[in-house]
Order: structure tokens, then sequence, then C-alpha cells
């Protein structure tokens, strides 16, 4: 079990059991032996192989480095370096399962799937707030525990942009898995924003209802085919909003029948679930909620309350310090990417002594104040 794993790994973390393993590397349910703590620890194969697969691991430990803390976000625990210059180390928070897992099992109770998406909006409005588009989002992205807690992974296509519109942003290399893309992001567009992510919202609610994915085409045109079998022919107007000069002409190569109403392909669906599915599956982005709007929809009002402490925006927009459009050598991504992390624990750890000492200063205080009194 531990011929993936090198023996300085190994020397801080036992492996329990190995829970996946693919193309992309191993993953293993391990325990810390320092704090006796339950985490995952993902060994990533070939993470500095190339420019691209060097852009993407940095830019997904740079955003959860900055998105740490969230209760709905996957939480990074430790980076480690392998002693080969290729692979690299991951340590998060254990969770059980994936959502995809889950809605296979067909286990989810009517409240607990509001719960779930409750949570995804939850993580959504602090990612979205923070002028983070994940890009990504679909049921294996989703990991989950038995209490139905759920936490977003997988931040390694995700982009910053410049405000919730995205007007100034050029999207590109867009490779995420087709069934959960936005009908902006399959014709072409290179403006796209934090909507396409939740017409990915919108899919995975649909999964939820179903326990079968909305939209799986075998290729962009029957992929869009499918979508246009719900949505209906979109409007000049809706198809000017997907900004795209091919978007005209792919839609004119797709026979469009009429739209199926959504109450025939969930006809257990109550009329409250309908309709926030129909809202997030909205063809035109604009007309499409948002992550503020969806989590003052009904469906989750017995979970929303606004002035609750852990329905977060971030307080700031969230930039990784190399620019998206920029392209470093392997070797400049990965340097930068462990001086990044020694500069991230040197803060952290010098924050922490500082909270010491006032805490120390505050308790001599206190100290001589009880003193003088008597």
């Amino acid at each position: 079990m531990v011929e993936d794993i090198e023996s300085h790994v190994l020397k801080r973390y036992e492996l329990i059991k190995k829970q996946g393993k693919g193309a992309y590397g191993v993953v293993y349910k391990a325990m810390d032996k320092k704090t006796k703590e339950l985490v995952a620890l993902k060994k990533n194969y070939d993470a500095f192989q190339n420019i691209t697969d060097s852009k993407r691991t940095y830019r997904e430990i740079s955003l959860l480095q900055e998105l740490n803390g969230h209760d709905n976000i996957i939480k990074l625990l430790n980076v480690i370096k392998p002693e080969n210059e290729k692979d690299i180390y991951l340590v998060f928070e254990f969770m059980e399962t994936d959502l995809h897992n889950v809605i296979r099992a067909n286990i989810l109770k009517p409240i607990h799937k509001q719960f779930v998406m409750y949570q995804l909006l939850k993580a959504l409005k602090y990612i979205h707030t923070a002028g983070i588009v994940h890009r990504d989002l679909k049921p294996s992205n989703i990991l989950i525990n038995s209490d139905s807690s759920i936490k977003i992974c997988d931040f390694g296509l995700a982009r910053s942009v410049t405000n919730l519109t995205g007007k100034d942003v050029i999207m590109t290399d867009y490779v995420a898995t087709r069934w959960y893309r936005a009908p902006e992001v399959l014709l072409g567009s290179k403006k796209y924003n934090c909507q396409a992510d939740m017409w990915s919202v919108g899919c995975i609610f649909g999964e939820l209802l179903s326990c079968k994915p909305m939209f799986p085409g075998t290729s962009t045109l029957t992929q869009l085919s499918k979508i246009l079998e719900i949505t209906g022919k979109p409007k000049k107007e809706d198809t000017l909003s997907i900004q795209s000069d091919m978007a005209e002409n792919m839609i004119e190569n797709i026979k469009i029948i009429k739209p199926k109403p959504l109450k025939n392909l969930f006809p257990k669906a109550t009329a409250i679930e309908l309709d926030f599915l129909g809202k997030l599956l909205q063809f035109n982005p604009s007309k499409r909620m948002n992550v503020l709007q969806a989590l003052e929809h009904p469906y989750v009002a017995d979970f929303h309350d606004q002035y609750s402490d852990t329905e977060i925006s971030s307080d700031k927009p969230i930039k990784i310090s190399v620019d998206d459009n920029v392209n470093l050598t392997v070797e400049e991504y990965r340097q930068k990417l462990f001086d990044d992390i020694l500069q991230r624990k040197k803060e952290i750890k010098k924050k922490m002594l500082n909270e010491q000492m006032l805490k120390l200063k505050k308790k001599n205080s206190n100290n001589n104040s009880t003193n003088k009194d008597k």
C-alpha cells in the first residue's frame, strides 16, 4: 500500500486506506501522527510535467490558501515537496465521499438535498464575492460526510475576475466536464463570468432530483441540443448575451424541437423545486439567478439566514500573485509555489506569536490590576 508514498511523508502520516487511484495520482485516508487527526493525503503525479499542469497546480494551491477557512470549502492543511521534481503531496481535511457517489446511491431525503444546495450556495457566495469563478462544479467535486455537510474541492480550473460581471477578463483554456458547462462556455464565449457556475449549480440540482445527469452530451453540439430541448430556441437578445461570434451559427446547426416542460422531466418535483431549477437553467446568463438571489429563493428558506455569520461574503477580491494570462516556465512555477508557501508559513507563525504575546500581555495586566486592588 505504501509503494506510492515516499518515506519522508510516511514519517508524518500513517496511511489507513487507499481511497482512490487514477492517472492523476493517488489518495489515501491517513492519520497525522502529530495531531492525531484524520486527513486525506493526495499525491499528484506529474504536477509539474508541463506549463499547463504547472499553472493548474500553482493556481489551485494558491487559491486554496486564500480561501482557507470557509466551512464549505475544502481546507488545505499541508503541502509537501517530493524527492523528485515532478509530483507533489497535498494534505486535506478528510471527507467521507463525494456527491457523485451519494447521488448514485439515492440515499438523500428532500431535506438533505435542500441542505446540500444551501451549503453549496453559501460557499459560492464567498467564492463569487471574492471575484473567483470555479469553472468545474460537478457532483464529484463536492465532498460530503454522513451528516450531509459538504465542501467544494478542486480549484485547478478556477479563475479570478476583476468584478462579478467579468467584463474585463478574457477566459481561455476551459476544459471542465462537458455535462455541467454553461451555454456561454459551450458556445465559445471569452467573457463569461460567475454566472457560468450558477448553470452548473442547476445541473447538479437537477441530478439530485432525478439521480441522473441532466445533459449527458457526447459532443459540444449534442450537449447544446440537449440544453435547447429544455430551454427552447434562444431569442436574438439571448444569443447576443453570450458574446460569441460563433454562437448564432452553432445554434442554427441544431434542429430545435419544442422544449420539454420541466414538470414532465421531473414529475415528482414540487412547484418550488421546479421554480428553483428553472431560474438556474436560464440560457441567458443575465437572466439566470446569481448566488445572492438563489440564497433568497424559497427552496432554501428553511436554512437561509442573511444575518448568519456563516453566510459570509469575501471582504476583498482574491488574486493570485501570478496573473492567469502569464506563462512562466515549469521551474519558475515550482519555485514560486514553494517560495509562496514558505512565506505564508512565516506569516502565520508571526501572527500566532503576536497573538500569544497579546494574550500574555493582557494576562499580566489583569494580574497587576488584581494585585493593586489587594
